[in-house]
């Protein structure tokens, strides 16, 4: 039997290694390069198209708490991730183009594996099919999963940030250091701000003309673009992207009243990305108004920021646990088109309808996730009924709450890690030996 994965993103290559991995041969569909999208700029397979950082690693965070259940079931993203880490704090940062190198060599790897480069227009019920198109899938795909599933599409606007050459940041305004010494000391490039040099950024940053974009569609929190965010109040992004706590210059322990951080984007260390600074703005824009940042005044911009409207499926009318289509056996919808948010969670759902179908082409069973988990806790409230349904990230605030009294927001946090952890091991470890036989 072969499966079709359709869509090379994170989600499309977690899924394709989950079947191949258990002998399943798979066609894996990407219309790129022939046909592009908004926000990619390449056609090599998991291509990040925001930030280069795949959150957190630490375990009592929920995004730490997802890497290490799905390293329970092998994970392709996570294994190429190693292979091109970058400094990141505690968070886990990747050079892009290694990274997405290294997926695909990974699942080349198996002989079973076809990557075929074209676009796929319909879908077949007879056809074991995962579809993982992401949120910009083509036009004619999406009608074809909007006629399967009888629903309407949903939307967001979603925007990525800026990269600047490392050469052309001024060092004399800029210091290396992590936030509360967290990490390693080269991790982050901070360029600081005084209040003057505050207000005048900021004056123009609400002022500045932004690119004309779509209308019926909102912004998602989790990418909402710096100007947007600026426009609440003076002081907003100077509490968020550009808050200056746990900062000071490491020689002269000043201290300032803003701070923005730039990460590197490679491993050569030749470009940086301004952290948290998707944008709107026209490029123009982008140059005169970040150009007010001291350390950026003369910086030389490889990729300016932009904005894409992202869509996803009604996913609590038409989608199971498991991530597969009611009324469709044979047909699972993954990543963010399944109204997850984040590339680790688009990860995840690619890794849950790869096993799923496994399990179902293995004539096996394929219990539900335990709810204590990330991995469960996503997949239940993506297929639940909810009216206000929009795209959730890993957080603890989905998981059942604890047995006992927990007082401490740091204790309450290392029991759901705790909790999370030794369920999915033992789900891991009943399922894994299923596959297997």
């Amino acid at each position: 039997m072969k499966v079709r994965v359709i869509g090379g993103g994170l989600a499309g290559a977690e899924a394709a290694y989950a079947l191949l991995r258990a002998g399943i041969d798979v066609d894996l569909y990407e219309m790129r390069p022939a046909k592009s999208t908004p926000a990619h700029k390449t056609g090599g397979l998991a291509e990040l198209v925001c930030s280069n950082s795949l959150k957190s690693e630490v375990l009592g965070t929920a995004s730490g708490t997802l890497k290490e259940e799905m390293k329970l079931f092998g994970s392709v993203v996570l294994r190429a991730a190693e292979e091109a880490r970058v400094p990141c704090g505690g968070a886990l940062g990747v050079d892009r183009e290694a990274f997405s190198k290294a997926v695909e060599d990974i699942l080349r790897s198996f002989k079973g594996l076809a990557i075929i480069r074209e676009e796929v227009t319909s879908l077949d019920d007879s056809l074991p099919t995962i579809l993982a198109t992401g949120p910009l899938t083509s036009e004619a795909m999406a009608k074809a999963l909007f006629e399967k599933t009888g629903e309407e599409g949903l939307s967001f606007y979603d925007a990525a940030a800026p990269i600047v050459t490392a050469e052309s940041i001024d060092y004399d305004h800029a210091f290396f250091a992590s936030r509360y010494q967290k990490g390693g000391d080269s991790d982050y490039l901070n360029a600081p701000m005084d209040k003057e040099e505050y207000r005048a950024f900021y004056e123009a940053l609400v002022a500045a003309e932004r690119a004309k974009q779509e209308v019926g569609g909102h912004y998602f929190e989790g990418c909402m673009p710096i100007e947007v965010m600026a426009a609440s109040g003076e002081d907003t992004i100077r509490f968020g992207p550009l808050r200056p706590v746990g900062l000071r210059h490491p020689v002269t322990g000043e201290k300032y009243y803003a701070v923005l951080q730039l990460r590197k984007e490679n491993t050569a260390g030749e470009l940086y990305n301004l952290v948290g600074f998707q944008t709107s703005l026209t490029f123009p824009e982008q140059r005169r108004v970040f150009g007010l940042i001291p350390a950026l005044k003369n910086a030389e911009f490889v990729r300016y920021g932009v904005m894409h409207r992202n869509t996803f499926i009604n996913a609590p009318k038409v989608i199971d646990r498991t991530f597969r289509l009611k009324g469709a056996e044979k047909i699972y919808v993954a990543g963010q088109l399944s109204g997850v948010e984040g590339y680790m969670e688009s990860a995840m759902s690619g890794m849950i309808a790869g096993l799923a179908l496994t399990a179902s082409l293995k004539d096996k069973e394929f219990p539900e996730m335990p709810e204590t988990t990330i991995m469960g806790a996503l997949s239940k409230y993506v297929s639940t009924e909810n009216a206000d349904f929009q795209p959730m990230n890993a957080n603890f605030g989905i998981l059942p709450p604890p047995d006992m009294h927990i007082r401490h927001k740091a204790d309450r946090k290392d029991y759901y890690a705790a909790r999370a952890l030794r369920d999915m091991k033992e789900y891991a470890e009943r399922l894994n030996a299923a596959l297997k036989e």
